[in-house]
């Protein structure tokens, strides 16, 4: 009785730790906030391939956008504004969900809005669902030691958006 009782108590430990354990058990897979943000490999709209660990530890902005997305049409001039203010201070990676958009219309969103930072094509939607994308735009913003500090959906203004970007940059100064 008494091995009974140790053995279902055992047995509901584990059923509860299971339970409990952060999505997939890998810290390292995790897109969540005061997680490391998953590495990815992308093509960009240049040709070129981008990673965050090419960054060298410089924040970034993730930006998840469509180009028939209208909340993204609203959020773009803002990212191209601040850029143009912080752009030595942090980068912007602006993946567009290709899987879920053509390539045409990702060029004429990056042109229409004059994008001056890397512009990413996830053509098989694998970043997208890494990052557990479920509505757009999304961005994280991540740290220069690459952890995720703050995650935002849908459109936040104006002032929040230079809040986060300017949090992001100060939290990476603290860091070196």
């Amino acid at each position: 009785m008494r091995k009974q009782l140790l053995l279902l108590i055992v047995v509901t430990v584990l059923v509860i730790l299971a339970i409990f354990q952060p999505e997939g058990g890998n810290k390292e897979q995790t897109a969540r906030i005061g997680y490391q943000a998953p590495g990815f490999e992308l093509k960009g709209l240049d040709g070129s391939l981008y990673s965050l660990s090419s960054l060298g530890g410089k924040p970034v902005l993730i930006n998840f956008w469509a180009s028939w997305c209208g909340p993204c049409r609203v959020e773009a001039p803002d990212l191209v504004r601040f850029y143009k203010k912080y752009k030595d201070e942090f980068e912007i990676y602006a993946v567009n969900l290709t899987a879920d958009d053509s390539l045409e219309g990702a060029i004429s969103f990056a042109e229409e809005f004059q994008f001056n930072f890397p512009v990413l094509l996830d053509e098989n939607g694998a970043v997208s669902k890494l990052y557990k994308i479920k509505s757009i735009p999304t961005s994280y913003f991540v740290d220069s030691k690459g952890e995720i500090i703050h995650v935002t959906t849908g459109v936040v203004s104006p002032k929040t958006l230079e809040n986060l970007i300017q949090r992001m940059i100060e939290a990476s100064k603290g860091e070196a």
